[in-house]
Protein backbone atom coordinates (compact mmCIF):
# COMPACT_ATOMS: atom_id res chain seq x y z
CA UNK A 1 0.00 0.00 0.00
CA UNK A 2 1.13 3.57 -0.62
CA UNK A 3 2.93 5.35 2.24
CA UNK A 4 0.72 7.09 4.78
CA UNK A 5 0.57 10.86 4.44
CA UNK A 6 1.24 13.04 7.51
CA UNK A 7 -1.81 14.43 9.28
CA UNK A 8 -1.68 18.21 8.92
CA UNK A 9 -4.48 18.70 11.46
CA UNK A 10 -2.87 16.64 14.22
CA UNK A 11 -3.63 17.86 17.73
CA UNK A 12 -0.91 19.12 20.05
CA UNK A 13 0.33 17.08 22.99
CA UNK A 14 -0.19 18.55 26.44
CA UNK A 15 2.82 16.78 27.92
CA UNK A 16 5.33 17.15 25.06
CA UNK A 17 6.75 20.18 23.31
CA UNK A 18 7.02 20.14 19.54
CA UNK A 19 10.41 20.09 17.85
CA UNK A 20 9.51 23.31 16.05
CA UNK A 21 9.24 25.10 19.39
CA UNK A 22 12.55 23.96 20.87
CA UNK A 23 14.87 23.95 17.81
CA UNK A 24 16.57 26.87 16.11
CA UNK A 25 14.47 27.65 13.01
CA UNK A 26 17.56 29.16 11.32
CA UNK A 27 19.43 25.84 11.34
CA UNK A 28 20.58 24.83 7.87
CA UNK A 29 19.05 21.35 8.08
CA UNK A 30 15.62 22.77 8.86
CA UNK A 31 16.00 25.30 6.04
CA UNK A 32 16.85 22.51 3.59
CA UNK A 33 13.92 20.44 4.85
CA UNK A 34 11.53 23.35 4.23
CA UNK A 35 12.76 23.81 0.65
CA UNK A 36 12.61 20.17 -0.53
CA UNK A 37 9.38 19.36 -2.36
CA UNK A 38 8.39 16.30 -0.36
CA UNK A 39 4.96 16.12 -2.01
CA UNK A 40 6.49 15.69 -5.46
CA UNK A 41 8.91 13.08 -4.14
CA UNK A 42 6.07 11.21 -2.42
CA UNK A 43 4.12 11.13 -5.67
CA UNK A 44 7.14 9.78 -7.58
CA UNK A 45 7.96 7.11 -4.98
CA UNK A 46 4.32 6.18 -4.46
CA UNK A 47 4.23 4.62 -7.93
CA UNK A 48 6.35 1.76 -6.60
CA UNK A 49 3.58 0.71 -4.20
CA UNK A 50 0.28 -0.99 -4.88
CA UNK A 51 -2.99 0.76 -4.06
CA UNK A 52 -5.07 -1.53 -1.83
CA UNK A 53 -2.90 -4.39 -0.57
CA UNK A 54 -0.75 -4.80 2.50
CA UNK A 55 -0.09 -2.33 5.25
CA UNK A 56 0.81 1.30 4.46
CA UNK A 57 4.44 1.92 3.62
CA UNK A 58 6.74 4.03 5.73
CA UNK A 59 6.51 7.81 5.12
CA UNK A 60 8.51 8.90 2.08
CA UNK A 61 9.95 11.91 3.88
CA UNK A 62 11.26 9.71 6.69
CA UNK A 63 12.98 7.21 4.39
CA UNK A 64 14.26 9.74 1.85
CA UNK A 65 15.43 12.04 4.65
CA UNK A 66 17.41 9.24 6.26
CA UNK A 67 19.14 8.47 2.97
CA UNK A 68 19.97 12.15 2.45
CA UNK A 69 21.46 12.37 5.95
CA UNK A 70 23.33 9.12 5.38
CA UNK A 71 25.10 10.42 2.28
CA UNK A 72 25.58 13.96 3.61
CA UNK A 73 27.35 12.69 6.71
CA UNK A 74 28.98 9.64 5.09
CA UNK A 75 27.37 7.14 7.51
CA UNK A 76 26.20 3.56 7.24
CA UNK A 77 22.58 2.48 7.63
CA UNK A 78 23.17 1.47 11.25
CA UNK A 79 25.01 4.69 12.10
CA UNK A 80 22.42 7.02 10.58
CA UNK A 81 19.60 5.18 12.38
CA UNK A 82 21.45 5.55 15.69
CA UNK A 83 22.12 9.23 15.02
CA UNK A 84 18.45 9.78 14.14
CA UNK A 85 17.38 8.59 17.58
CA UNK A 86 19.90 10.89 19.29
CA UNK A 87 19.64 14.06 17.19
CA UNK A 88 16.44 16.15 17.23
CA UNK A 89 17.51 18.08 14.12
CA UNK A 90 17.65 14.80 12.18
CA UNK A 91 14.13 13.94 13.32
CA UNK A 92 12.79 17.39 12.41
CA UNK A 93 14.42 17.12 8.97
CA UNK A 94 12.67 13.78 8.44
CA UNK A 95 9.26 15.30 9.26
CA UNK A 96 8.78 14.29 12.89
CA UNK A 97 6.67 16.66 14.99
CA UNK A 98 7.66 15.38 18.43
CA UNK A 99 10.93 13.89 19.62
CA UNK A 100 10.98 10.10 19.20
CA UNK A 101 12.88 7.92 21.65
CA UNK A 102 12.84 4.84 19.44
CA UNK A 103 13.30 4.13 15.77
CA UNK A 104 9.83 3.54 14.23
CA UNK A 105 11.09 0.81 11.89
CA UNK A 106 13.74 -1.87 11.53
CA UNK A 107 17.09 -0.96 9.98
CA UNK A 108 16.56 -3.45 7.15
CA UNK A 109 13.59 -1.33 5.98
CA UNK A 110 16.11 1.07 4.41
CA UNK A 111 17.44 -1.76 2.24
CA UNK A 112 13.97 -2.83 1.15
CA UNK A 113 12.96 0.78 0.44
CA UNK A 114 15.98 1.29 -1.84
CA UNK A 115 15.25 -1.92 -3.70
CA UNK A 116 11.61 -0.94 -4.18
CA UNK A 117 12.19 2.67 -5.29
CA UNK A 118 15.16 2.16 -7.63
CA UNK A 119 17.54 4.63 -9.22
CA UNK A 120 15.09 6.10 -11.76
CA UNK A 121 12.67 7.41 -9.13
CA UNK A 122 15.52 8.71 -6.98
CA UNK A 123 16.48 11.00 -9.86
CA UNK A 124 13.50 13.12 -8.76
CA UNK A 125 15.37 13.89 -5.55
CA UNK A 126 18.52 14.87 -7.46
CA UNK A 127 16.49 17.17 -9.73
CA UNK A 128 14.90 18.76 -6.65
CA UNK A 129 18.31 19.60 -5.15
CA UNK A 130 19.26 21.37 -8.38
CA UNK A 131 15.99 23.34 -8.35
CA UNK A 132 16.65 24.40 -4.75
CA UNK A 133 20.16 25.52 -5.69
CA UNK A 134 18.77 27.69 -8.49
CA UNK A 135 16.03 29.20 -6.32
CA UNK A 136 18.41 30.06 -3.49
CA UNK A 137 21.04 31.63 -5.76
CA UNK A 138 23.72 29.01 -5.14
CA UNK A 139 23.95 28.29 -8.88
CA UNK A 140 22.80 30.23 -11.91
CA UNK A 141 20.34 28.44 -14.21
CA UNK A 142 22.37 29.23 -17.33
CA UNK A 143 25.41 27.56 -15.73
CA UNK A 144 23.69 24.20 -16.24
CA UNK A 145 24.03 24.60 -20.00
CA UNK A 146 27.83 24.24 -19.84
CA UNK A 147 28.94 21.08 -18.09
CA UNK A 148 32.04 19.05 -17.42
CA UNK A 149 31.74 15.28 -17.81
CA UNK A 150 34.17 12.63 -16.61
CA UNK A 151 34.19 9.01 -15.48
CA UNK A 152 35.49 7.41 -12.31
CA UNK A 153 35.29 4.03 -10.57
CA UNK A 154 32.75 3.38 -7.85
CA UNK A 155 34.67 0.78 -5.90
CA UNK A 156 32.98 -2.14 -4.19
CA UNK A 157 33.47 -3.12 -0.57
CA UNK A 158 35.43 -6.32 -1.28
CA UNK A 159 38.79 -7.70 -0.23
CA UNK A 160 41.62 -7.50 -2.73
CA UNK A 161 40.95 -10.47 -5.05
CA UNK A 162 43.70 -13.06 -5.04
CA UNK A 163 43.44 -16.67 -6.22
CA UNK A 164 44.07 -18.05 -2.76
CA UNK A 165 41.50 -15.81 -1.10
CA UNK A 166 38.80 -16.57 -3.68
CA UNK A 167 39.32 -20.33 -3.56
CA UNK A 168 39.27 -20.34 0.24
CA UNK A 169 35.98 -18.39 0.21
CA UNK A 170 34.51 -20.90 -2.25
CA UNK A 171 35.52 -23.83 -0.02
CA UNK A 172 34.02 -22.15 3.06
CA UNK A 173 30.75 -21.26 1.29
CA UNK A 174 30.30 -24.77 -0.08
CA UNK A 175 31.05 -26.41 3.27
CA UNK A 176 28.67 -24.06 5.12
CA UNK A 177 25.85 -24.66 2.62
CA UNK A 178 26.41 -28.43 2.81
CA UNK A 179 25.99 -28.33 6.59
CA UNK A 180 22.82 -26.26 6.19
CA UNK A 181 21.32 -28.65 3.63
CA UNK A 182 22.35 -31.79 5.52
CA UNK A 183 24.77 -33.06 2.89
CA UNK A 184 27.42 -35.33 4.43
CA UNK A 185 30.81 -34.63 2.83
CA UNK A 186 33.80 -36.92 2.57
CA UNK A 187 35.92 -34.02 3.80
CA UNK A 188 35.15 -30.32 4.21
CA UNK A 189 38.79 -29.25 3.54
CA UNK A 190 38.25 -26.22 5.80
CA UNK A 191 41.39 -26.67 7.93
CA UNK A 192 43.78 -27.71 5.15
CA UNK A 193 42.42 -24.98 2.82
CA UNK A 194 43.10 -22.27 5.41
CA UNK A 195 46.61 -23.60 5.93
CA UNK A 196 47.31 -23.74 2.18
CA UNK A 197 46.06 -20.19 1.67
CA UNK A 198 48.14 -18.88 4.56
CA UNK A 199 51.29 -20.58 3.32
CA UNK A 200 50.72 -19.35 -0.24
CA UNK A 201 50.30 -15.73 0.94
CA UNK A 202 53.50 -16.05 2.99
CA UNK A 203 55.68 -17.57 0.28
CA UNK A 204 54.48 -16.13 -3.04
CA UNK A 205 56.11 -12.70 -2.73
CA UNK A 206 59.46 -13.87 -1.42
CA UNK A 207 62.08 -16.45 -2.24
CA UNK A 208 59.64 -19.31 -1.84
CA UNK A 209 57.60 -18.56 -4.96
CA UNK A 210 57.63 -22.19 -6.15
CA UNK A 211 56.49 -23.45 -2.78
CA UNK A 212 53.71 -20.83 -2.74
CA UNK A 213 52.50 -21.93 -6.17
CA UNK A 214 52.49 -25.51 -4.93
CA UNK A 215 50.15 -24.52 -2.09
CA UNK A 216 47.89 -22.74 -4.58
CA UNK A 217 47.66 -25.89 -6.69
CA UNK A 218 46.78 -27.90 -3.59
CA UNK A 219 44.06 -25.36 -2.76
CA UNK A 220 42.65 -25.65 -6.27
CA UNK A 221 42.66 -29.45 -5.91
CA UNK A 222 40.73 -29.21 -2.62
CA UNK A 223 38.12 -26.98 -4.24
CA UNK A 224 37.71 -29.32 -7.23
CA UNK A 225 37.25 -32.36 -4.98
CA UNK A 226 34.63 -30.52 -2.93
CA UNK A 227 32.71 -29.39 -6.02
CA UNK A 228 32.62 -32.93 -7.45
CA UNK A 229 31.64 -34.47 -4.11
CA UNK A 230 28.68 -32.11 -3.66
CA UNK A 231 27.61 -32.45 -7.31
CA UNK A 232 27.44 -36.27 -6.98
CA UNK A 233 25.39 -36.17 -3.77
CA UNK A 234 22.76 -33.65 -4.94
CA UNK A 235 22.48 -34.97 -8.48
CA UNK A 236 19.00 -36.54 -8.24
CA UNK A 237 17.56 -34.20 -5.61
CA UNK A 238 15.80 -31.21 -7.30
CA UNK A 239 15.47 -29.20 -4.08
CA UNK A 240 19.13 -29.50 -3.17
CA UNK A 241 20.21 -28.89 -6.75
CA UNK A 242 18.28 -25.63 -6.72
CA UNK A 243 19.81 -24.66 -3.35
CA UNK A 244 23.37 -25.36 -4.56
CA UNK A 245 22.97 -24.01 -8.11
CA UNK A 246 24.28 -20.49 -7.60
CA UNK A 247 27.04 -21.43 -5.17
CA UNK A 248 28.30 -24.27 -7.35
CA UNK A 249 28.25 -22.07 -10.46
CA UNK A 250 30.41 -19.41 -8.80
CA UNK A 251 32.72 -22.03 -7.29
CA UNK A 252 33.27 -23.59 -10.74
CA UNK A 253 34.07 -20.16 -12.17
CA UNK A 254 36.69 -19.57 -9.49
CA UNK A 255 38.10 -23.07 -9.91
CA UNK A 256 38.46 -22.72 -13.67
CA UNK A 257 39.65 -19.12 -14.06
CA UNK A 258 43.31 -18.38 -14.81
CA UNK A 259 45.34 -15.14 -14.73
CA UNK A 260 44.92 -14.42 -18.44
CA UNK A 261 41.14 -14.89 -18.57
CA UNK A 262 38.87 -11.96 -19.43
CA UNK A 263 35.60 -12.73 -17.63
CA UNK A 264 36.78 -13.42 -14.09
CA UNK A 265 34.94 -13.48 -10.77
CA UNK A 266 36.56 -11.04 -8.32
CA UNK A 267 34.24 -11.45 -5.33
CA UNK A 268 32.18 -14.47 -4.35
CA UNK A 269 29.31 -12.38 -2.95
CA UNK A 270 29.42 -9.70 -5.69
CA UNK A 271 29.78 -11.21 -9.19
CA UNK A 272 29.05 -7.81 -10.77
CA UNK A 273 32.45 -6.41 -9.71
CA UNK A 274 34.73 -5.50 -12.63
CA UNK A 275 38.47 -4.90 -12.78
CA UNK A 276 39.09 -1.44 -14.25
CA UNK A 277 42.57 -0.13 -15.06
CA UNK A 278 42.84 3.56 -14.19
CA UNK A 279 46.56 4.13 -14.83
CA UNK A 280 47.29 5.39 -11.32
CA UNK A 281 50.71 4.86 -9.81
CA UNK A 282 49.43 3.95 -6.36
CA UNK A 283 46.64 1.65 -7.59
CA UNK A 284 46.86 0.27 -11.11
CA UNK A 285 43.50 -1.46 -10.90
CA UNK A 286 40.24 -0.67 -9.12
CA UNK A 287 37.44 -3.13 -8.52
CA UNK A 288 33.87 -1.92 -8.87
CA UNK A 289 31.80 -0.32 -11.61
CA UNK A 290 32.53 2.56 -13.96
CA UNK A 291 30.50 5.70 -13.16
CA UNK A 292 29.89 8.83 -15.24
CA UNK A 293 29.47 12.18 -13.47
CA UNK A 294 28.49 15.61 -14.87
CA UNK A 295 29.08 18.86 -12.94
CA UNK A 296 28.73 22.57 -13.63
CA UNK A 297 31.70 24.09 -15.42
CA UNK A 298 31.63 27.77 -14.47
CA UNK A 299 32.55 28.90 -10.97
CA UNK A 300 29.35 29.20 -8.95
CA UNK A 301 28.64 31.00 -5.64
CA UNK A 302 27.60 27.77 -3.97
CA UNK A 303 30.26 25.49 -5.51
CA UNK A 304 30.36 22.84 -8.21
CA UNK A 305 27.01 21.00 -8.24
CA UNK A 306 26.54 17.50 -9.64
CA UNK A 307 24.06 17.61 -12.51
CA UNK A 308 23.95 13.89 -13.25
CA UNK A 309 25.44 10.54 -12.26
CA UNK A 310 24.94 7.09 -13.75
CA UNK A 311 26.74 3.76 -13.63
CA UNK A 312 28.21 2.09 -16.71
CA UNK A 313 28.19 -1.72 -16.28
CA UNK A 314 30.59 -3.50 -18.55
CA UNK A 315 33.13 -0.65 -18.45
CA UNK A 316 32.31 0.74 -21.92
CA UNK A 317 34.44 3.23 -23.80
CA UNK A 318 33.88 6.75 -22.42
CA UNK A 319 32.66 8.14 -25.72
CA UNK A 320 29.74 5.70 -25.82
CA UNK A 321 28.40 7.07 -22.54
CA UNK A 322 28.49 10.74 -23.52
CA UNK A 323 25.09 10.93 -25.24
CA UNK A 324 23.24 9.23 -22.38
CA UNK A 325 24.95 11.45 -19.82
CA UNK A 326 23.98 14.62 -21.70
CA UNK A 327 20.38 13.36 -21.92
CA UNK A 328 20.29 12.77 -18.16
CA UNK A 329 21.55 16.30 -17.45
CA UNK A 330 18.90 17.78 -19.73
CA UNK A 331 16.20 15.65 -18.13
CA UNK A 332 17.12 16.61 -14.55
CA UNK A 333 17.83 20.31 -15.10
CA UNK A 334 15.25 21.08 -17.76
CA UNK A 335 17.85 22.94 -19.83
CA UNK A 336 19.59 21.94 -23.03
CA UNK A 337 23.34 21.36 -22.78
CA UNK A 338 25.20 23.73 -25.10
CA UNK A 339 28.82 22.88 -24.26
CA UNK A 340 30.29 19.72 -22.77
CA UNK A 341 33.95 19.69 -21.71
CA UNK A 342 35.56 16.24 -21.63
CA UNK A 343 39.04 14.74 -21.53
CA UNK A 344 40.86 12.92 -24.31
CA UNK A 345 39.30 9.61 -23.34
CA UNK A 346 36.14 10.72 -25.17
CA UNK A 347 37.83 11.01 -28.57
CA UNK A 348 35.69 9.58 -31.34
CA UNK A 349 32.43 9.89 -29.37
CA UNK A 350 30.42 10.66 -32.51
CA UNK A 351 27.78 12.78 -30.70
CA UNK A 352 26.43 15.37 -33.16
CA UNK A 353 23.44 17.44 -32.07
CA UNK A 354 22.08 20.83 -32.95
CA UNK A 355 23.34 23.48 -30.56
CA UNK A 356 25.76 21.11 -28.79
CA UNK A 357 29.52 21.67 -28.79
CA UNK A 358 31.78 18.99 -27.31
CA UNK A 359 35.24 20.33 -26.45
CA UNK A 360 38.08 17.89 -25.80
CA UNK A 361 41.05 18.75 -23.63
CA UNK A 362 44.35 19.64 -25.33
CA UNK A 363 42.49 20.82 -28.42
CA UNK A 364 44.56 23.25 -30.46
CA UNK A 365 43.33 26.20 -32.49
CA UNK A 366 40.61 27.40 -30.10
CA UNK A 367 40.22 31.13 -30.71
CA UNK A 368 37.40 31.86 -28.26
CA UNK A 369 38.79 33.15 -24.92
CA UNK A 370 35.58 32.02 -23.20
CA UNK A 371 36.05 28.41 -24.30
CA UNK A 372 39.73 28.54 -23.31
CA UNK A 373 38.82 29.80 -19.86
CA UNK A 374 36.08 27.22 -19.40
CA UNK A 375 38.40 24.49 -20.67
CA UNK A 376 40.82 25.31 -17.87
CA UNK A 377 37.92 24.83 -15.46
CA UNK A 378 37.49 21.23 -16.62
CA UNK A 379 39.93 20.01 -13.98
CA UNK A 380 37.58 21.29 -11.26
CA UNK A 381 35.64 18.04 -11.57
CA UNK A 382 38.46 16.12 -9.88
CA UNK A 383 37.92 17.68 -6.41
CA UNK A 384 34.19 16.96 -6.78
CA UNK A 385 34.89 13.27 -7.38
CA UNK A 386 37.31 13.29 -4.46
CA UNK A 387 34.69 14.77 -2.11
CA UNK A 388 32.10 12.26 -3.29
CA UNK A 389 34.52 9.46 -2.38
CA UNK A 390 35.93 10.79 0.91
CA UNK A 391 32.97 12.75 2.32
CA UNK A 392 30.30 10.62 0.66
CA UNK A 393 29.96 6.91 -0.02
CA UNK A 394 31.20 6.60 -3.61
CA UNK A 395 34.24 4.69 -2.29
CA UNK A 396 33.67 1.09 -1.10
CA UNK A 397 30.00 0.77 -1.94
CA UNK A 398 28.20 -1.77 0.25
CA UNK A 399 24.92 -1.98 -1.69
CA UNK A 400 24.27 -5.29 -3.42
CA UNK A 401 24.05 -5.90 -7.13
CA UNK A 402 24.04 -3.62 -10.19
CA UNK A 403 20.85 -1.97 -8.93
CA UNK A 404 22.64 -1.09 -5.70
CA UNK A 405 25.48 0.47 -7.68
CA UNK A 406 23.05 2.68 -9.63
CA UNK A 407 21.17 3.74 -6.49
CA UNK A 408 24.38 4.54 -4.65
CA UNK A 409 25.65 6.73 -7.51
CA UNK A 410 22.46 8.84 -7.51
CA UNK A 411 22.42 9.15 -3.72
CA UNK A 412 26.09 10.17 -3.67
CA UNK A 413 25.24 12.98 -6.09
CA UNK A 414 22.30 14.01 -3.89
CA UNK A 415 24.53 13.97 -0.81
CA UNK A 416 27.17 16.15 -2.48
CA UNK A 417 24.59 18.73 -3.58
CA UNK A 418 23.00 18.76 -0.14
CA UNK A 419 26.38 19.35 1.52
CA UNK A 420 26.90 22.35 -0.75
CA UNK A 421 23.39 23.63 0.02
CA UNK A 422 23.91 23.32 3.78
CA UNK A 423 27.16 25.28 3.53
CA UNK A 424 25.39 27.88 1.36
CA UNK A 425 22.59 28.30 3.91
CA UNK A 426 25.14 28.67 6.71
CA UNK A 427 26.88 31.47 4.81
CA UNK A 428 23.57 33.20 4.10
CA UNK A 429 22.50 33.05 7.73
CA UNK A 430 25.91 34.29 8.92
CA UNK A 431 25.77 37.17 6.44
CA UNK A 432 22.26 38.03 7.62
CA UNK A 433 23.38 37.94 11.26
CA UNK A 434 26.28 40.29 10.51
CA UNK A 435 24.18 42.77 8.54
CA UNK A 436 21.20 42.79 10.89
CA UNK A 437 22.81 45.00 13.63
CA UNK A 438 23.85 47.61 11.10
CA UNK A 439 20.35 47.66 9.60
CA UNK A 440 18.84 48.11 13.04
CA UNK A 441 21.27 50.94 13.84
CA UNK A 442 20.42 52.72 10.58
CA UNK A 443 16.74 52.31 11.34
CA UNK A 444 17.14 53.78 14.83
CA UNK A 445 19.13 56.72 13.50
CA UNK A 446 16.42 57.40 10.92
CA UNK A 447 13.73 57.28 13.59
CA UNK A 448 15.76 59.59 15.82
CA UNK A 449 16.16 62.09 12.98
CA UNK A 450 12.42 62.05 12.39
CA UNK A 451 11.34 62.56 15.99
CA UNK A 452 14.11 65.00 16.88
CA UNK A 453 12.50 68.39 17.74
CA UNK A 454 13.25 71.14 15.30
CA UNK A 455 15.10 74.19 16.64
CA UNK A 456 12.79 77.17 17.25
CA UNK A 457 13.33 80.19 15.15
CA UNK A 458 13.95 83.51 16.80
CA UNK A 459 11.81 86.30 15.43
CA UNK A 460 13.55 89.64 15.44
CA UNK A 461 11.25 92.57 16.17
CA UNK A 462 12.26 95.78 14.54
Amino acid sequence: MRPAKPDAAAQSDMFRETLEAILDPRHELLELGRRIDWTKLDAACGEAFVEQAGRPGLPTRLMAGLHILKHVKGLSDEAVCAAWVETPYFQAFCGERFFQHRLPFDRSSMTRWRQRIGAERLETLLADTLAIACDSGAVKPQAMERVTIDTTVQTKAIAYPTDGHLMLRAVERLAALARKQGVVLRQSYARVARHARREAARLLHGRGHKQGMRHLRRLRTFLGRLIRDIARKVENDPDREAAFAQTLERARRIHGQRPGDADKLYAFHAPEVECIARGKARARYEFGVKTSVAVTNARQPGGQFVLGARTLPGAPYDGRSLAAQIDQVARLTGRTVQRAYVDRGYRGHGVVREGLQVVLSHTRGILSPTICREMRRRNAIEPVLGHMKTDGLLERNHLNGPEGDAVNAILCAVGHNCRLMLAWFRRLLARLANTAPSIVAEFLRAIAAIIQPRPTRQIMVA
